[in-house]
């Protein structure tokens, strides 16, 4: 087998630098910048550290194991297994965007052989590979599905950041257009995925396992959410409370928060769109979802609350953003919900800071239009609200950030007697 990876971000650059351990991978993107970067050594994401990056890379025409990195396609013409890993967003209306899956099918349609295998990892709801990619790559191709072609479906299951639970180290969902494929696309990952695989019967029971994964965990968080908006009211620590409830054995251990990132914010509408579909209104997974949308804007109304109470002007108060990125010690911004509190504390009139030490500056002011310091500004803030739990924040200093009767507020509740409040 020759392998070709399709997109080079946060999932398949790591699972390319799994597979070619063992085998001769193309990675593939049409981001030349960042296929150059790969090459050289350097993954600015930070998911493969450039010692491991380095040992699998190799020479453009190399036969045996190894990587090689290219935005050319005919570099990836003579790869039998192509694996898609590109991003399946929402729009501005939280519609499934399908844009980049037809896109990548587009390009591997290009150069899709008869007996080649075509899968999917992106997550979508159930139907998609089969119903709207596989199209996509018989129009393209010229090819027949299933008879000329296969195609195999294994959701990601990647946790940015995460350097505990790498990609080999979770068990993999696979699955085929046959059964016969279904055996050689779980093969191919039980060869390098050292947690197994489960082999699903069919890829659309694959693709709804993967996607109501986080749907479940969206719907548990925007449970204690709903608690901490609760408890607020009535006095009450929600953290004390989810201590105390967390003694008993079967008590599940979500914390309240701001549901970001491209997976728990994002896969739930994927599954509200095919369940309209088929004349079925969702209720509880998208009451989850309106209310995890909602906890930027409720943020930041009790900041500004506690800023009234000690007495602070709100139109000329300054107010320092720790954290932009959408969970702690990763520099992955996408589809943050700190960008909801900023929005909602610029309605009342209030200056930002934004300090992050893992964010990338020219990609925040890209796709979010604000400018992010690399280190703190020497001021005195009116307040300050910890949004990410960087490991970097947690020693701080506040004493010497917020002014002697500002306001500390923390989101991820980690700073302990230090805040003012909490989630």
């Amino acid at each position: 087998m020759k392998l070709a990876v399709i997109g080079l971000g946060y999932v398949g650059l790591p699972l390319a630098r799994l597979f070619a351990t063992k085998y001769n991978v193309i990675g593939f993107d049409i981001n030349t910048s960042r296929v150059e970067e790969l090459n050289s050594g350097i993954d600015k994401t930070l998911e493969v550290e450039q010692e491991l990056l380095k040992k699998v890379l190799v020479a453009k025409s190399h036969a045996g194991s190894g990587l090689y990195c290219s935005a050319d396609l005919a570099d990836i013409q003579d790869c039998t297994v192509f694996i898609v890993t590109v991003p399946t967003p929402v729009d501005k209306s939280n519609r499934p965007d399908l844009t980049p899956l037809y896109k990548s099918s587009e390009t591997v349609g290009k150069v899709l052989k008869r007996g080649d295998i075509v899968i999917y990892e992106s997550t979508v709801y159930p139907g998609v590979t089969e119903d709207e990619c596989v199209p996509v790559l018989e129009r393209i191709s010229g090819l027949k599905f299933n008879v000329d072609f296969f195609a195999g479906y294994s959701p990601e299951r990647i946790n940015p950041g995460d350097k505990e639970h790498t990609v080999e180290k979770i068990l993999k969902v696979t699955a085929g257009s046959t059964p016969e494929i279904g055996k050689i696309v779980d093969d191919l990952y039980k060869s390098v995925i050292t947690a197994g695989t489960h082999l699903a019967p069919t890829i659309k029971v694959a693709e709804a396992a993967k996607v109501i994964e986080n749907s479940q965990r969206d719907i548990n968080i925007a449970f204690v959410n709903e608690l901490a908006k609760i408890f607020n009211l009535l006095g009450i620590n929600t953290h004390d409370v989810l201590e105390a409830a967390g003694t008993k054995w079967n008590f599940l251990p979500f914390k309240p928060g701001l549901v970001g990132g491209h997976c728990i914010g994002v896969d739930p509408y994927y599954l509200a769109q095919k369940a309209q579909e088929v004349g079925y209104h969702p209720e509880i997974i998208l009451a989850g979802r309106r209310l995890n949308d909602s906890m930027g804007e409720y943020v930041a109304s009790q900041v500004v609350k506690l800023m009234i109470k000690k007495g602070i002007t709100i139109k000329t108060a300054k107010v320092l953003i720790l954290g932009i990125t959408f969970k702690e010690n990763c520099p992955d911004v996408r589809n943050t919900r700190i960008v909801d509190v900023l929005a909602a504390l610029e309605d009342y009139g209030i200056q930002l800071d934004i300090y992050d030490p893992w964010a990338d500056s020219d990609e925040v002011k890209h796709e979010y239009g604000y400018t992010i310091q690399k280190s703190i500004p020497e001021t005195r803030y009116d307040a300050a609200v910890l949004g990410v739990a960087h490991a970097e924040f947690t020693n701080l200093d506040l004493k010497n950030i917020v002014a002697e009767h500002g306001v500390i507020y923390d989101v991820k509740g980690i700073l302990g007697t230090k805040a003012d409040a909490r989630l």
